[in-house]
């Protein structure tokens, strides 16, 4: 668990910007960090949000890896070019966002490359916030091989008709039959997307189910309250909830 660690235990990390092959067969750039010793190390698949391939996004995937994981975060955004994360992520939104079955295959090739390593244990999970938390959901549902997710507040799993767009044709709640994997999912109830009545659908759809899911949701927390250089950031909630995904990545990864 966080800072649950011997002062006396060898530690070090590496992260690097590497590349993976994405949707059509292209590269996709992808933040990869990972301990540094034999291992073998479990795999995490980080989904980025709608705020980009940035700076909370590495450092996301440094926290993980500091706790034994081998960690890699995909550039979705690859398509709009580059620039800051703040331009690439206006340019993104500007044209629509990325088309769910292209992110699916990015996805994939992340997977694909973190099974490939010489340390890898073989065991993989997914995570991702706001945008990434669908994705997450997605992946959850349509990708094989994931040995668990966590859905961070992610909206859009619930989606009425006419929100559907050519980029997200399907409501990823459709998909929930497919889910053959533990799911985890951390919500604020002053969210605004996904609503406390979101959550509450997607619940009773795992439960009708009978999918293998556990939900923690907190009070005086709104979207993304896990962002520390954002005003939305809840110290007591975020730290909370954090500890619970790192016990479940420990349950179903280690």
């Amino acid at each position: 668990m966080w800072n649950n660690f011997q002062t006396d235990a060898y530690e070090g990390l590496i992260a690097e910007t590497i590349s993976v092959t994405g949707h059509g067969g292209k590269p996709v750039r992808a933040y990869y960090s990972r301990p540094l010793g034999e291992g073998p190390f479990p795999g995490i698949l980080l989904i980025h949000h709608m705020p980009g391939w940035d700076q909370f996004t590495r450092e996301t995937a440094r926290r993980f890896a500091a706790q034994g994981y081998s960690v890699i975060s995909p550039n979705l955004y690859e398509d709009f070019g580059h620039g800051t994360p703040e331009e690439v992520a206006e340019r993104a939104r500007e044209q629509g966002g990325m088309v769910d079955k292209d992110v699916m295959e990015d996805c994939d090739g992340a997977l694909s490359f973190l099974r490939s390593q010489p340390n890898a244990s073989g065991r993989v999970g997914v995570i991702g916030m706001c945008s990434g938390g669908r994705h997450t959901f997605l992946a959850a549902c349509t990708l094989e091989g994931i040995d668990c997710a966590v859905d961070c507040w992610g909206g859009g799993v619930v989606c009425p008709p006419e929100q559907l767009t050519p980029q997200r044709p399907v409501q990823p709640l459709d998909y929930a039959e497919k889910l053959i994997c533990p799911l985890l999912g951390i919500f604020g109830n002053e969210d605004w997307s996904p609503t406390k009545e979101d959550v509450d659908v997607l619940e009773a759809r795992l439960k009708e189910l009978g999918k293998d899911y556990e939900f923690h949701r907190y009070d005086g927390a709104a979207h993304g309250f896990w962002y520390y250089h954002r005003p939305m950031y809840k110290h007591e909630q975020a730290m909370d909830s954090l500890e619970k995904v790192l016990a479940f990545f420990e349950k179903h990864l280690k």
